[in-house]
């Protein structure tokens, strides 16, 4: 599988520098990411994310890893952390760094126990990639976590993209296929990467997850229609 953002992570850490990654999707086109958001420290993240680690306690994992700047921030207060990352590229810059567990494999493959917190942050319900895809990953999240555990997961309802200044709308919300299933192409110099990637609604991943027997609180809301969810048994 090609690894775009992984190689766009390793040439930032070990060049300093590095090009732009190109973002397509099915309903924007053209977006620009820098690699160096990545390395973002604590001061530069957004509330969401800073409220999410300050909530962190206990053996803690973090899902999507990539550079590791959650799970680093949340080692310096002396806790223990496993920083986990499918991208063997992002893998090896995070031991570079010096996080001391990680963990190269899928999300799925992954069955160690017992966390007190779960971190899966910047916009952590994209990796489900659609609805079935998240409800799948939220059933493998909860069978790791330990009794009084918490999942912190964040996301955004995209639904504004759909409308018009005067109100009206120009795509149908109520179809079959829910409105933030969306498809990436990510191109970094000439390695284009495609996946799925999901948006929600609180509403919906509250249904989603107390289908599953999680209890489900928003703990507060982002400055353009993101928000921060506390899943817990």
């Amino acid at each position: 599988m090609k690894d775009a953002i992984g190689h766009a992570i390793s040439d930032f850490y070990t060049k300093g520098k590095a090009d732009d990654i190109i973002i397509q999707t099915n309903y924007t086109e053209d977006e620009h990411l820098s690699p160096a958001y990545f390395f973002r420290t604590g001061k530069e993240m957004p509330l969401i994310e800073k409220t999410a680690l300050k909530l962190s306690f206990g053996k803690i994992l973090d899902v999507g890893a990539a550079a590791g700047s959650h799970s680093l921030l949340v080692q310096e207060r002396g806790l223990d952390v496993t920083a986990l990352e499918k991208s063997a590229l992002a893998a090896e810059v995070m031991k570079n760094r010096g996080i001391k567990k990680v963990v190269c494999t899928d999300l799925f493959h992954f069955h160690e126990k017992e966390f007190d917190t779960i971190l899966i942050l910047m916009n952590g319900t994209g990796i489900g990639g659609t609805i079935k895809g998240l409800n799948k990953m939220l059933m493998h999240l909860k069978s790791l976590l330990a009794i009084k555990g918490q999942i912190l997961i964040d996301s955004s309802d995209i639904s504004y993209l759909f409308y018009e200044n005067d109100g009206s709308r120009w795509v149908d919300l109520s179809n079959d296929k829910y409105y933030g299933e969306m498809k990436y192409n990510v191109t970094y110099k000439n390695i284009t990467s495609g996946f799925n990637w999901l948006f929600v609604d609180f509403d919906t991943l509250r249904a989603l997850t107390e289908a599953i027997g999680l209890k489900c609180e928003r703990i507060m809301r982002g400055t353009h229609h993101d928000y921060l969810a506390r899943l817990f048994l």
